[in-house]
C-alpha cells in the first residue's frame, strides 16, 4: 500500500535509519541508468559513533571508559557475600552513514558530484555537525558538485548561505540545495512543501554533461513500498517531531479522508523505538 501523503510522509522519520539507507541505495540505482558511460555512481560510508552525551563524532569507534562516583548505598550481596561495586563501561556505538559519490573513471577515479541525504547527526549541533560542514567546504573547495537533500524536520536547518537570503516562499518544510562545482557562489533551491509531490532535482555532473534526472518521489515511494512501512506507521497518533497547526490539521483531513485515521485526532506523538539514526 502507498503512503498517504502526497509527497513525503513525515512518520518516515521514526525509521530514519533504514529510510536513509534505502534512498541513497535506490538513488544510485537510479542514477546508474541515466549517468554517462564513463561516470559511476558509488555508495560510500563514514562512520560516526554516538557518546553518553548523545553528540555524533566523525571518529573510529572506541570504547569509553567512565568512572561514576560511589554509590552511598550498601553493597550488593550476591548468594549472602559482598561482591565489589564495578565501574561502568559506556561503549560508543558506531553509526554508519552513506552517501552517494559520482566519479570520473575515464580521469582516474575523480569525484564530480556527491550526494548527501541529510539525517539528525547533521542537524544537531556538535561534533558530527561540524565535520559535516567541514566536509561541505572541502568539496567547495576543490570544485566538487554538491547536492544536499533535506527531507525531515528534526534538527535545525544548516543552510549553505545565510538564511535571511532565503525568500519566504522557499522556506518549506523540506529542501534541497545543489552547488556546482564551476558556480561557488550559486546554490540553487528546490522548494519541497509537504504538500505537495517531492520534485526531480538536477543532478549537475561535468560542466559539459547534461544534468542526470533525480526524482525523489519515485524513491521515497519505493522506500515505503519495499520496507512495509504501513504495517509498522501507527497513523491515529501524530508524528515526531509533530507538524505545526496548520500542518496538523491538513495532516488529519487526509487521513480521515484516506482511511488511515479513523479516531479523534491523537495528541500523543509517535516516537521512535530507541535512538535517531
Amino acid at each position: 500500500m502507498a503512503s498517504p501523503f502526497p509527497g513525503m510522509d513525515p512518520y518516515l522519520e521514526r525509521h530514519w535509519g533504514d529510510v536513509h539507507h534505502s534512498l541513497i541505495t535506490y538513488a544510485r540505482d537510479q542514477l546508474r541508468e541515466v549517468l554517462p558511460k564513463d561516470l559511476r555512481a558509488r555508495v560510500e560510508e563514514r562512520v560516526f559513533v554516538e557518546s553518553p552525551e548523545g553528540l555524533m563524532r566523525k571518529i573510529v569507534p572506541d570504547v569509553r571508559v567512565i568512572e561514576r562516583g560511589r554509590r552511598k548505598k550498601q553493597a550488593r550481596r550476591a548468594s549472602g557475600v559482598a561482591v565489589a561495586e564495578p565501574f561502568i563501561v559506556e561503549i560508543d556505538e558506531p553509526v554508519t552513514e552513506g552517501y552517494i559519490e559520482i566519479i570520473d573513471a575515464s580521469s582516474g577515479g575523480r569525484v564530480v558530484t556527491v550526494i548527501e541525504v541529510l539525517s539528525p547527526a547533521n542537524k544537531v549541533a556538535g561534533d558530527g555537525q561540524e565535520k559535516y560542514l567541514q566536509k561541505r567546504q572541502e568539496l567547495r573547495d576543490a570544485k566538487v558538485s554538491l547536492v544536499e537533500i533535506d527531507l525531515i524536520r528534526a534538527g535545525n536547518r544548516i543552510l549553505p548561505f545565510p538564511f535571511e537570503k532565503l525568500p519566504r516562499s522557499s522556506r518549506t518544510t523540506y529542501q534541497v540545495w545543489v552547488r556546482r562545482g564551476w558556480q561557488a557562489t550559486k546554490v540553487e533551491v528546490y522548494r519541497v512543501p509537504l504538500r505537495k509531490r517531492l520534485p526531480v532535482v538536477r543532478v549537475p555532473l561535468r560542466e559539459t554533461d547534461d544534468d542526470a534526472p533525480l526524482d525523489l518521489q519515485a524513491l521515497v515511494d519505493q522506500c515505503y513500498r519495499n520496507g512495509d512501512y504501513d504495517a509498522d506507521i501507527d497513523y491515529q497518533v501524530d508524528p515526531d517531531p509533530p507538524l505545526s497547526a496548520e500542518d496538523a490539521r491538513w495532516a488529519d483531513g487526509l487521513l480521515r479522508q484516506t482511511g488511515r485515521r479513523v479516531r479523534p485526532q491523537a495528541r500523543r506523538p509517535n516516537r521512535p523505538n530507541g535512538r535517531r539514526r
